[in-house]
Order: C-alpha cells, then structure tokens, then sequence
C-alpha cells in the first residue's frame, strides 16, 4: 500500500498529514483540542489502521504523524483557533463534501476542545476571557456539529457526534461561571439535537459525556488557585493528592469504549461513571 508525508510547519491554518491510499472503507474521526492532555491520549488511541482521523488542534504534534506512519493510518492536522468557529466549521464542511461517503464506514465527531479562563468570580471575569471560554467551549461545538451533520447527512454509514461535557455543566462551581456555562449549554444542546436526528432515516447518534476527573493542565490551574478566589480549591488538591485523578489515557480509554458501544446515543446526557 502506497503511502506519502505532507507536513506544513508554520501560519496558522495549515496542516500535516499522513495520508495513505486507498481509502475505502476507513472509519472517520474528527477530533477537536488533540494536541495534550485526554485529546491527545485518545487521538493516540485512534491511529489505527483502517482508521482516517482528522486533528483539529491549534498545534501540531509531530509524535502523531510517527504513530500514524507507524500504525499505517491515515492522519491529517489542521492548526486552527476554534474560537473562530464559523470559519473552522465552513473548513470542516467544504473538505467533507469533498469526500466520498461510500468511502467511509463510520464518521464521527468529537467535540473535545475547551477553555478554562481566569479562575475568579464573575464581577472579576475578563470580558474577553468569557468570550472565549465560550466561542471554544460551547459555540465551535454547535457549529462543528451542524457542519459534520449536514455535509454527512447523505453518507450510508454510521454517524455520531460525541461532546466531551464535564460534571461542572451539571453542577455549579463558584468562580467557574463561563466554563459551567459552556457545559452546561452543550449538554443541552445535545439534548435538542438528539431530537433532531431522531427524526431522521439515518440519523446519527449524539451524546454528551462527562468523562470523569482527570489529571490534566486543567487540574494543575484548578489546584493553584487562589484560595481567596476559588473556594473549592482544597478538594481539587485532595483529588490529586489522594491519588483520585483518572490518567489521560485511561480516560481516553473510557470515553472510546462508551463511543464504541452498541447503546450510544441511548442517554443523550452520560457520565462514564454511570
């Protein structure tokens, strides 16, 4: 089997990919923020072969491309600002339509991407802060989403979109009012489109899942906080301190074995701690 490099280093927007021909039949994956942290374990994860993952991330991460060539899998990075979603999501589309469904066994999107802002109360809270924890972390999801759907909406395969949520969107946090509130909102715009595609012959299968605690750059900024700024900091550091912290790859792990199953999609709002 025939295979090439394409790497571009550099302007935003530009992309690397390891692209291996032909493509019939490939499983399709389309995940958001896959640079670190659980993105990147479950990128890791996806490299398969059979398997066409497209990253899109506002880095690239060379050690994919090796693990793709290595794996035999087809990989493509785009290095893009998701709170510029509009833009991201008229991208998505037009290579999309680009494709050959018949080519595709399953496609799947995962909103994974998120912004934690300054962690402080409301009345302290940057403006622009807030605009982008929520363009990243409830927005690009939406517009992703409506992009992914419409331009796979013809594909016979199975289709599934599958938001990476938090139990903060269930649960109000004090000082953590714009990343509550983009959980928040996709939960329950998971809900509305789980209606949606429910009326549709081939409707794709949707949910939101809080994928637990994990130890992550996230958890470092939650644990070294200002005490006087974020009451709860102490049970953040006993997390990690009482070795409670899911690894990124065994998260990863989790989140891919609940996307696998046969009921996805069922619960349209999940934790994998159910």
């Amino acid at each position: 089997m025939r295979h090439f490099n394409q790497n571009h280093q550099g302007r935003q927007g530009q992309s690397s990919a390891f692209i291996m021909t032909p493509m019939t039949h490939q499983h399709l994956t389309i995940l958001t923020g896959a640079s670190r942290g659980m993105g990147l374990a479950m990128a890791e994860q996806l490299i398969q072969s059979g398997h066409t993952l497209l990253c899109i991330s506002r880095q690239l991460n060379p050690s994919l491309a090796s693990l793709a060539q290595a794996k035999g899998a087809t990989l493509i990075q785009w290095t893009e600002d998701l709170a510029q979603g509009a833009a991201v999501s008229r991208k998505l589309e037009a290579w999309l339509q680009s494709q050959t469904g018949a080519n595709f066994a399953s496609a799947t999107l995962i909103n994974n991407a998120g912004v934690i802002p300054r962690i402080t109360p409301l009345s302290q809270s940057d403006a622009d802060d807030l605009a982008q924890a929520l363009r990243v972390g409830l927005e690009a999801p939406m517009q992703l989403s409506a992009a992914f759907l419409r331009s796979t909406e013809s594909w016979n395969c199975s289709r599934k979109v599958l938001n990476i949520s938090s139990g903060l969107g269930r649960r109000a946090m004090a000082s953590q009012s714009a990343y509550c509130a983009a959980k928040a909102g996709m939960d329950h715009f998971t809900r509305c489109l789980a209606l949606d595609e429910a009326l549709k012959p081939n409707g794709a299968k949707v949910c939101a899942l809080a994928p637990g605690v994990i130890d992550t750059d996230m958890q470092v900024q939650l644990r070294g906080a200002d005490d006087a700024l974020f009451p709860d900091r102490k049970g953040f550091a006993g997390l990690h301190q009482g070795g409670q912290l899911s690894s990124p790859a065994d998260a990863a792990k989790n989140v891919l074995a609940v996307l696998a199953r046969a009921d996805f999609g069922e619960r349209p709002v999940a934790d994998v701690r159910d």
